[in-house]
């Protein structure tokens, strides 16, 4: 309960700091993001991660299999294929190719 009552007072702070902050606040908060996200620095350090989790994920994948084999029900492993075979070579929101 205290977790809830935590959470509601500080959504309730948030939002009235938001409003007195109002809309010019926000599109300076946006143009920010906008730069930030723009900066060829983050968004190498975004495709890495990106890159980085496609390989622990496919680590992952394999252990996975090899431990299970065919006990999986076939539903999962073709869902499984076929999340992996989505996006390939697909720009994401930040400009990035998933390769």
């Amino acid at each position: 309960m205290r977790y809830k009552l935590t959470f509601v007072v500080g959504v309730a702070v948030g939002y009235v700091l938001g409003t007195r902050a109002g809309r010019e606040r926000y599109e300076q908060l946006r143009r920010s993001a906008r730069q930030l996200s723009a900066n060829p620095a983050v968004r190498n350090a975004a495709e890495s991660a990106a890159e980085t989790g496609r390989q622990v994920a496919g680590r992952a994948y394999h252990v996975v299999s090899e431990k299970v084999g065919d006990r999986m029900p076939e539903t999962v492993t073709e869902r499984v294929r076929s999340l992996r075979g989505r996006g390939q070579g697909a720009e994401d929101d930040w400009g990035t190719t998933n390769t």
